[in-house]
């Protein structure tokens, strides 16, 4: 079925399916020179679909298996908006991924993983699926009709990749505090997924009229359910859920929604939603105020993502906040950095950002000039690396 040569989109994240991984790897050399593309999450998908050596893959985020692969994997580093335009601009020749059984009116749920594959199937020629029962059919866009399937794989299902999005230590502790203090009751929350995202949905169970729009939907957004904090009547949206069973389980209710990156992450649709607050992490911060959230010391990591999508429609909301958290130290190196300081791109800019939060407290960026911004960024340091990063700074402002 997949077409030598060509480029075949994979739905990776909570949506990969082991059974056709399992397919493409034991086709092998009949594969010929296939190219594999799609979002791969660190330490949830693991296959690299490099069935044979003339096999390629291109991937927007890099994996420790896809990395280990050289120089056989194209590293493709762009926001989740360009992505998009990329995919419908240069459209995959095939697809392979999982959907939910089909309801009464033929149609085929893409479950947990909505993101591109919604607003790019009908540009795809070639859909192979995998009907998996075990996948909860969701609200919101209604998949994909049976009779628009070029071939369907069938059997008893496979639990869908997961991992426990929440975990907590006392600094992300201390930041979920602190970013919690800043959001008022009926705001719309973006977040990624990890401690503080999941510290802070524990830390907003008494706030009232609480709404998600999101990429990513982890864990944390049942703590809100059942404390009921959410706005009554609106669904929980986003575009993708990753987190454990108990998630997966409950993503069929009326309390989710689900939809495209084409709804998910567009500015216009962000813009018309007061008070929408962006929660994004970072490695580094630099006293400038950008953010850099890419480069590990193991290697890339990542694009942008979606962040920079979310960061300019929350700039154009009304009543609309770019928060950006992280420790203050790591390793016992500092992670508020001297400008220069940083390895990698920037992945936020200084006019993506309004508030940088530490366990330490929240610098509030806006309307300040440079050395009013390192003066706030500094004081949300560890306190151990203030005075290197006061002295180093009074040194390049010189060059200011």
């Amino acid at each position: 079925m997949l077409p030598p040569g060509g480029l075949t989109y994979v739905q990776g994240c909570s949506g990969e399916s082991a059974a056709l991984n399992g397919a493409v790897m034991a086709a092998g050399d009949a594969l010929g020179a296939m190219s594999f593309t799609g979002i791969f999450v660190p330490g949830l998908n693991r296959a690299s679909y490099l069935a044979n050596p003339d096999c390629r893959v291109e991937t927007f985020f890099l994996t420790p298996e896809l990395r280990a692969a050289g120089d056989r994997v194209r590293f493709l580093p762009l926001c989740y908006g360009d992505i998009l335009a990329r995919l419908r601009r240069q459209p995959p020749t095939a697809a392979i991924f999982s959907v939910a059984p089909p309801d009464a009116d033929g149609f085929c749920s893409f479950g947990a993983i909505i993101d591109f594959l919604a607003d790019v199937w009908d540009r795809i020629p070639i859909r192979i699926a995998h009907i998996n029962p075990r996948m909860k059919a969701t609200r919101g866009h209604r998949g994909i009709p049976w009779h628009e399937l070029t071939a369907v794989l069938e059997d008893e299902g496979f639990d869908l990749p997961g991992m426990a999005t929440g975990g907590s230590d006392p600094e992300a502790d201390e930041i979920a505090r602190h970013i919690a203090g800043l959001i008022p009751d009926g705001a719309t929350l973006q977040t990624g997924l990890g401690k503080v995202p999941g510290a802070l949905m524990r830390n907003l169970t008494n706030h009232r009229d609480l709404r998600i729009h999101s990429g990513l939907i982890g864990d944390g957004v049942l703590d809100l359910l059942r404390a009921g904090a959410l706005a009554p009547g609106a669904a929980v949206k986003g575009g993708v859920a990753i987190g454990a069973p108990a998630l997966y389980d409950a993503i069929d209710g009326e309390a989710f929604s689900f939809q495209g990156v084409s709804h998910t992450h567009a500015v216009a649709v962000i813009a018309g939603i007061p008070n929408f607050i962006a929660i994004n992490s970072a490695i580094e911060v630099d006293l400038f105020g950008q953010a850099f959230a890419e480069l590990t010391p193991k290697g890339l990591m990542s694009g942008p993502g979606g962040a920079s999508d979310f960061a300019r429609g929350a700039r154009l909301s009304e009543g609309g906040l770019r928060i950006v958290a992280l420790p203050a130290a790591a390793r016992g190196a500092s992670r508020i950095v001297l400008p220069g300081a940083p390895a990698g791109p920037v992945s936020l800019g200084r006019f993506d950002i309004d508030l940088v939060v530490t366990e330490q407290g929240v610098a509030d960026l806006r309307g300040k000039d440079h050395g009013e911004r390192a003066a706030a960024l500094i004081a949300v340091a560890a306190p151990e690396h203030r005075e290197s990063l006061a002295r180093g700074y009074r040194e390049f402002a010189g060059r200011l």
